[in-house]
């Protein structure tokens, strides 16, 4: 049997790779650059790897096939499209999801309603209940 040698490098790669997947993977689905990237920064602030963002339905579902995700943040509005399609997929994967939306939560199809919601504009403190609903805190 060989013996496995593991030098100190492998420990740490490895142990970062550990630290890295115990942070949670939370899909960035918004076609406006600014708030995706203010998104991406607090999901990291929160210690959350933000991954995306998407700006398109496409995009998200590319984004979403072949990754393990522990959640998603969706922008309703995507152009001219929305982001049911999205939800849908992800409803299908059992991955919770949370819409971002700045027409209030009429605007949220009836299929959702159990769904978190985030009013445009929100603060960090509402994402921050949002994210802990995500992963089930």
């Amino acid at each position: 049997m060989a013996e496995l040698d593991f030098t100190a490098k492998d420990v740490i790669y490895r142990a970062q790779l550990e630290r890295k997947r115990a942070m949670a993977r939370i899909l960035v689905v918004d076609d406006e650059p600014l708030i995706a990237a203010m998104l991406r920064e607090w999901l990291e602030e929160l210690g959350c790897e933000a991954v995306g963002p998407a700006q398109s339905v496409s995009g998200a579902l590319d984004l979403i096939e072949g990754v393990e995700l522990d959640g998603a943040i969706l922008d309703v509005s995507l152009g001219r499209e929305n982001c049911y399609p999205v939800a849908d997929a992800l409803r299908e994967r059992g991955i919770p999801f949370a819409f971002v939306t700045g027409h209030g939560s009429q605007e949220i199809d009836p299929r959702y309603q159990e769904a978190i919601i985030l009013a445009k504009p929100f603060r960090f403190e509402a994402m921050k209940k949002a994210v802990a609903q995500l992963r089930g805190a």
